[in-house]
């Protein structure tokens, strides 16, 4: 060979190599950085639609805790049945994925088929640059909502909040099917579907399971009305068969979406405050609600680009958990794990625990107690690089299970926050929220009524008092 032929040669084996290359680093752009994302099967149904494309960064846009088993689901759950619950998504996307809990079931729950579609009455051009298509009287809350006498929390009733959009129907797969087995205990992640999904608008996701499953896992305090239809309805873009209205959700636990809007994820750990219990239900009136929107709105500014997710659980504690196994309402060191390092994109956790480790466990006055299980909840956190801004514990003089001894426990417990000696930084609830002229009380404005429950004038308040700078970073802090 000539050496003119050799230089050739070389040439064209560079040119393969560098196309080679560059088409790899184009398909690894596409998956927006993600290792644990599966793909859809293409082709498999009209009404699927292949994997993402776009690059982005997968972040949560809505979840709820798996609180307890429902009552009167024990036998059958919900045979025969398509679940569409209505849930609110803060952030938008190009992409979803949904995760399905088991976590209170006593057999296998097998859904053969469920879907996500944009709720009907949704502006589908939302501007972002993702391309947008077409009361309970305690902290504590042990009982289930008032369900109207049905055994499974449902009314009758028109099912016109059910409709969606129609072009943004899309089937769900779980590993390439459409039919997945989730084990008692388990929970399983979806596959990814493309669907655009504009920031704060309603979605709906379905899913009808055939068999009896026993137990439903639920979160009773959704502040929010989804449906239930006799049948397998899951792919109706028509809420006309949704006939029964549930104010409960149920399996479903979380909606992440690949966003461009969004770098990483705030979880929001508490309980009936973070739950948004009194709050206007249908409104999206909770404090994380109105944090979500404050930072979208700062982000163009320089502001965090965060999306929000609330794990908060009425009547949660910080050091124990409910009855049963799995335990119902799982304390805040029980559900850390899952709750707040599982959710996607995880950057900042917000904690606001404590309060009914006060009121319900009342033989338990020694500050410490509760300061020494929030420390833990912040060493898990900096294990993952994570940073963690605390709250101050609210005012509850009036409420029924207010007592003197209860008050100075609350007050030392604040004072150790106050000082930096719990959480990386601290948001101020207690001085946002409580009457100027008597701090033991809430503001007769800021109080729904219970005298410990805020209205949705106090949740905003809630979301106004944080700074929004503290949010931002990662490094732990010396505690």
């Amino acid at each position: 060979m000539t050496k003119r032929h050799g230089y050739a040669l070389l040439a064209a084996m560079i040119a393969v190599i560098a196309f080679v290359s560059a088409a790899i680093y184009a398909g690894a752009a596409s998956d927006g950085g993600t290792d644990d994302r599966k793909t859809l099967a293409s082709g498999r149904t009209p009404h699927n639609t292949a994997a993402p494309a776009a690059a982005g960064t997968w972040v949560g846009a809505w979840s709820a805790s798996p609180a307890g088993a429902e009552p009167g689901t024990e036998t059958e759950g919900l045979a025969g049945r398509s679940v569409r619950n209505v849930v609110h998504a803060g952030v938008g996307g190009t992409s979803a994925r949904i995760t399905l809990s088991n976590l209170y079931g006593q057999r296998p729950l097998t859904v053969t088929h469920a879907s996500i579609a944009v709720a009907a009455g949704t502006d589908t051009d939302d501007g972002t640059g993702n391309g947008a298509a077409p009361g309970d009287d305690t902290v504590s809350g042990d009982s289930a909502p008032t369900d109207g006498g049905t055994a499974d929390g449902a009314t009758a009733t028109g099912g016109t909040g059910a409709s969606a959009v129609a072009d943004t129907m899309r089937r769900l797969t779980f590993g390439g099917s459409t039919s997945v087995a989730i084990p008692a205990g388990r929970q399983v992640v979806s596959d990814a579907v493309r669907i655009v999904v504009p920031h704060d608008t309603d979605l709906l996701v379905t899913t009808y399971s055939p068999t009896p499953s026993g137990p439903v896992t639920y979160h009773p305090h959704a502040r929010e009305t989804s449906y239930v239809a006799q049948g397998d309805r899951t792919e109706d873009v028509s809420g006309a068969a949704y006939t029964e209205q549930t104010p409960y959700w149920r399996y479903l636990t979380a909606v992440d979406v690949l966003s461009r809007e969004s770098e990483g994820t705030v979880v929001a750990l508490g309980d009936s405050l973070t739950d948004g219990v009194s709050s206007t239900v249908g409104e999206n009136r909770r404090w994380t609600d109105v944090l979500s929107d404050r930072l979208r709105a700062a982000a163009a500014d320089g502001g965090p680009r965060y999306s929000v997710v609330n794990q908060g659980i009425s009547g949660n504690r910080v050091l124990s958990s409910g009855r049963g196994r799995p335990a119902d309402n799982p304390s805040g060191l029980d559900r850390f794990e899952r709750d707040v390092l599982g959710r996607a994109g995880v950057r900042v956790v917000v904690i606001d625990l404590g309060v009914n480790d006060i009121l319900r466990t009342p033989h338990v006055t020694d500050p410490d107690r509760i300061t020494d299980g929030l420390r833990t909840l912040v060493q898990r956190a900096h294990a993952r690089g994570l940073r963690v801004v605390g709250a101050t514990l609210m005012p509850f003089q009036g409420h029924r299970g207010y007592r003197p001894d209860l008050e100075a426990t609350r007050q030392a417990v604040n004072a150790q926050i106050r000082a930096g000696r719990v959480f990386d930084a601290h948001v101020d609830f207690d001085e946002a929220l409580r009457d100027p002229y008597d701090p033991r009380r809430l503001r007769a404005d800021y109080d729904s009524g219970d005298h410990l429950h805020p209205s949705d004038k106090g949740y905003e308040k809630m979301a106004n008092s944080f700074d929004l700078s503290v949010l931002k970073g990662s490094a732990p802090a010396e505690l």
